[in-house]
């Protein structure tokens, strides 16, 4: 134990009340904090309301011996990696036999000798506090890379870890582009970490609407990003895209008003239909690149219409259009050809929710 580290809380399961309270005295007279259970059934309750660091198991206890205990201990995900010393009486092979199956991590024989019991129980502690750091070290790296991954992606994975779902397939989805409103001539006028430190604090406020939207920002650029909505129906993710776009908006406002700077304006597009939805793979020759995102004719057309949307504007596509209903108001939009569409499209501008009737 360190100084300024808190002393390791040991259990201590036997049935004789006599070995408890020497085991007891013995490690806190050196600095470990002791508990007690006087079975394998009260073991298992103790260590479910409040884990301990090492576990001093005795085999030979009514209700439900010790090595069985030791086995339902490794069984469980969230006792798997504590310690569990198995106190045997002298010469029982089959007990030790029996708590290497259990999964048993060190044995000691009956009577202990103090000095034995106290070079097991550093032994074991040294290797579980440096299991623990490096579980910590890895949650703090997955917790890390966790914010750079797409919500679908995650749920891909927690529903099945060895192979998830990732290849693209066709899924029915609403694509909303956003970009900034004069970016350029901000880039000239604010210094590039003025600029950057802008946009990341109103980027981050947009990304929480649209997670809680249950949308998922697959593409990012200095000036604008896109976003798939896939949960539900097609006419309710097309209509919580438009209701997030809206909401953007609105936060976009009260944020100008608390930023000391000149205001930042933003516009949108929204399209709604089939994509190729999942992983891409780009190899190069420094490694291995993996992206998330939606393709096809849908996206392009999103990208279009953010392209020739102004400033607060939100058009979305036929599509879009059809499936918003009477839930909001649109005016429709002409402005000729959009770039790379080879066909016209009619497009409309979002006016705001339809009036209560």
């Amino acid at each position: 134990m360190t100084a300024d580290a808190p002393p390791s809380r040991i259990l201590i399961v036997d049935d004789e009340p006599d070995i408890v309270a020497y085991l007891e005295h013995l490690l806190t007279a050196i600095g470990y904090r002791t508990l007690s259970a006087g079975n394998g059934t009260e073991a298992l309750e103790r260590v479910a309301a409040d884990a301990p660091d090492l576990i001093l198991m005795d085999v030979t206890m009514p209700v439900m011996d010790g090595i069985t205990a030791c086995g339902i201990l490794k069984g469980r995900d969230e006792s798997r990696l504590t310690p569990v010393v198995i106190m045997t009486a002298l010469g029982s092979m089959e007990d030790r036999v029996r708590g290497i199956e259990a999964g048993a991590d060190d044995f000691l024989i009956k009577p202990v000798d103090n000095r034995e019991l106290m070079a097991r129980i550093q032994t074991a502690l040294r290797l579980k506090h440096a299991v623990d750091r490096k579980l910590r070290e890895l949650h703090r790296i997955r917790d890390h890379f966790s914010k750079f991954v797409p919500e679908a992606v995650r749920q891909l994975i927690a529903a099945n870890p060895e192979e998830p779902a990732l290849a693209k397939r066709e899924r029915d989805v609403s694509i909303l582009f956003l970009d900034i409103t004069g970016y350029a001539r901000l880039s000239e006028e604010l210094r590039p970490e003025t600029l950057n430190a802008l946009v990341e604090r109103y980027f981050s406020t947009y990304l929480d609407r649209i997670q809680a939207a249950a949308g998922d920002i697959t593409e990012t650029a200095g000036d604008g990003f896109m976003a798939v909505f896939q949960e539900g129906d097609a006419a309710a993710h097309a209509q919580r895209a438009a209701a997030t776009a809206l909401e953007l908006l609105a936060v976009t406002e009260a944020l100008n008003r608390r930023e000391p700077h000149r205001p930042l304006g933003i516009h949108m597009g929204i399209n709604s239909g089939p994509a190729w939805v999942g992983s891409s793979r780009y190899e190069g020759s420094r490694g291995i690149r993996w992206t998330f995102t939606a393709s096809g004719p849908v996206t392009n057309l999103a990208a279009r219409l953010a392209e020739v949307a102004r400033d607060g504007e939100i058009l979305v596509g036929p599509a879009t259009a059809r499936r918003l209903g009477d839930r909001y108001r649109l005016e429709r939009v002409t402005r000729g050809r959009l770039k790379n569409i080879s066909d016209e499209v009619e497009h409309h501008r979002i006016v705001g929710p339809a009036d209560p009737r």
